[in-house]
């Protein structure tokens, strides 16, 4: 139902809840710039000095990509299409194990910083650089989405301008990342997740409450035509199915926790991989929950709105102001509470781009400038290009914000991304990882032609829309229904009394479009993995396969004594393809265990022996690149300490 009259404001008591939260957020970021080292290294400011809890990662983990898109997005979503993309909640049991089990050993038991180091260590160079690039390519577009998102939502709620709101947005984060690095990024998270369940809780039960209970909300649903759960169409053009969700959802969801920087640097902050391993695993009943409540949201919105669409009523212009205009319209009789809801939004934007402008600082320090340009930079030197690189970003994020308001929805612009520029990037560790024959001219070419091929589709996409069937909606419950519906003009007839027209909007039903552009941007991320794996493995043997005895055994997984642990040992020794996995690591833990040993036993003449070296020694502790964590994982580096002792 449409509220008669005027819109609620906000009242004082939403002001400063408003402000409440802002300040509580930088506080948290204050407060961390200003204890410790007071983020004077990179290894406290993009690492957290790898001495994080469970709990925060965990929640930090769930924080990161699911803030302001998903409770914008997913609310709007079941609103305008239905439930199908419940779905979704499946695909991420299996997101996490594969993360867990298969991604995170290797990438933590290399002591990386950047996870894109990786694919020097395993292919070339040239990967590594092309890694990094695709990553900052697909955050600073990501980032700019975060940010016009709560955009929208300030903007319907309080009349302030859409883009100055993205302008203070935008400096808040570049100033909150400078000053708090990656401890203050994680709590913040904490504090923020929080308050999103807080929120969502608030807006069910009012509307419960208001509706009559969630029974009949779902029956509204259901005779709205928004429950749908057993789409089984194999066609990849359905926009969403259960294999689209599941199969689809998969690969766009393993892509970030996978792989993806920002969340891979979260699980690195914890002191043993067991502990990001329980991290992951506590993750997902958050994930799960909190798409199951932003689903009931948008349940809730259309049995509300059911009679009066707000679009088309004039009082939204985005479907994803759907669930800030029902808190103002709905609980703005409690004082404070439509305030603590934005701000939640807003904060949640905050702590997700401060830890994207982090990730972009530590990919591009650790990939571009050490490796590329400034090789030898000092500790110093390097937490400083670091605030920088976060400043630089943050700049940039704005500029973009500008290209994504005709993106369309969200949580549709947001998951096509994700599979655009990073299907290719898990392709590439996949082909590293699973496929030992793989060199680094397949990686590059397989990389390539998927990054290639998914920007023509979902550029596309863009441009060609294709047609998409929704469920009926409907004005006329509105207190003021005028003529400026569309179908309503366009089918109105003079003979016809005002009073009997039909303003119930049924799409006509046409076939479906079959083009390529048509495909479902749920399939991006699969499409790019397939592409690339084919690609590089064909380019691979055609210029000179990798020996599998001549690959380090701990930059493969084994596959199948991880997945398929249950055969007998005989016969997964035949599927190892070769390589030795009995001792994978352990030459690696013996180097880690001496290399700590000898750091701890450096005698004042010898830390003068190291920083003649150019190791660098601030305090009487290793620094450098070179330091204790990085020499756990370089023979070299050992070999130099036995050498100074």
């Amino acid at each position: 139902m449409a509220l008669e009259g005027p819109r609620p404001t906000f009242s004082p008591w939403d002001y400063v809840v408003f402000s409440i939260m802002l300040v509580i957020s930088a506080a948290i970021g204050i407060f961390f710039g200003c204890t410790g080292g007071k983020q004077r290294t990179t290894k406290e400011f993009l690492m957290a000095d790898r001495q994080m809890g469970i709990a925060p990662v965990a929640l930090s983990l769930l924080a990161s990509f699911m803030s302001a898109i998903t409770l914008l997005g997913t609310p709007s979503e079941i609103y305008v299409h239905g439930t199908q993309y419940l779905w979704i909640v499946v695909s991420y049991i299996p997101v996490v194990t594969a993360s867990a089990y298969i991604f995170l050993p290797i990438l933590f038991k290399l002591k990386l910083t950047s996870a894109y180091e990786y694919l020097e260590l395993r292919f070339h160079r040239s990967l590594r650089v092309l890694g990094a690039s695709f990553f900052i390519l697909q955050m600073t577009i990501y980032m700019a989405i975060v940010v016009y998102a709560p955009s929208l939502a300030l903007n319907a709620v309080t009349g302030l301008n859409i883009w100055a709101s993205v302008f203070s947005i935008g400096l808040v984060c570049t100033f909150y990342t400078t000053i708090g690095g990656m401890k203050a990024v994680m709590w913040t998270d904490v504090f923020q997740i929080g308050m999103m369940f807080a929120g969502l809780l608030t807006v069910l039960i009012q509307g419960s409450i208001m509706l009559g209970g969630f029974g009949e909300i779902w029956r509204i649903n259901q005779e709205g035509q928004r429950i749908e759960f057993f789409n089984f169409d194999p066609d990849p053009t359905a926009r969403h199915t259960v294999w689209s969700m599941t199969i689809g959802g998969y690969f766009t969801w393993v892509a970030i926790y996978g792989v993806n920087q920002a969340q891979v640097q979260r699980a690195l902050t914890v002191p043993k991989l067991r502990d990001a391993q329980i991290a992951m695993w506590i993750n997902l009943p958050g994930l799960s929950l909190l798409a199951i409540l932003t689903s009931m949201a948008g349940m809730v919105m259309y049995a509300n709105y059911k009679d009066c669409d707000p679009k088309r009523n004039g009082d939204i212009f985005s479907d994803d102001q759907l669930l800030p205009l029902f808190v103002m319209e709905h609980l703005s009789f409690l004082p404070g509470i439509p305030g603590l809801f934005v701000a939640c939004i807003f904060s949640g934007a905050l702590s997700t781009v401060s830890s994207g402008l982090n990730s972009l600082a530590a990919v591009t320090l650790e990939d571009i400038v050490k490796l590329l340009c400034f090789k030898n930079l000092t500790e110093r030197q390097s937490a400083i290009a670091s605030k920088i690189l976060s400043c630089s970003y943050g700049v940039l994020c704005l500029c973009l914000t500008f290209l994504v308001a005709n993106m369309g929805g969200v949580l549709q612009a947001a998951l096509a991304l994700f599979g655009i520029v990073g299907g290719p990037i898990l392709g590439i560790f996949i082909l590293g990882m699973i496929f030992p024959w793989a060199n680094w001219k397949g990686g590059i070419a397989g990389g390539c032609t998927a990054l290639f091929v998914c920007l023509w589709i979902g550029i596309g996409a863009q441009v060609h829309k294709p047609y998409v069937p929704k469920p009926p909606t409907s004005i006329d419950g509105c207190p003021n229904v005028t003529l400026n519906d569309s179908l309503t003009t366009t089918m109105m007839s003079p003979l016809i009394p005002l009073t009997t027209i039909n303003t119930t909007l049924i799409q006509i039903p046409r076939e479906r479009d079959r083009t390529i552009y048509s495909i479902s941007y749920m399939w991006y991320s699969a499409i790019a993995v397939i592409i690339t794996n084919t690609v590089g493995l064909i380019v691979s043997f055609a210029t000179g396969a990798t020996n599998p005895k001549d690959v380090d055994p701990r930059l493969i997984c084994p596959i199948f004594d991880t997945c398929a642990c249950y055969l007998p040992r005989r016969f997964r020794v035949k599927l190892r393809c070769g390589i030795d996995f009995e001792d994978r690591w352990e030459k690696g833990e013996k180097e880690h265990e001496l290399g700590e040993v000898k750091a701890t036993e450096l005698s004042d003449s010898m830390v003068d022996i190291i920083d003649n070296k150019g190791l660098g020694v601030n305090g009487g502790e290793l620094t450098n690149t070179v330091a204790a964590n990085d020499i756990t994982s370089s023979r070299n580096s050992v070999t130099l300490y036995e050498t100074s002792a």
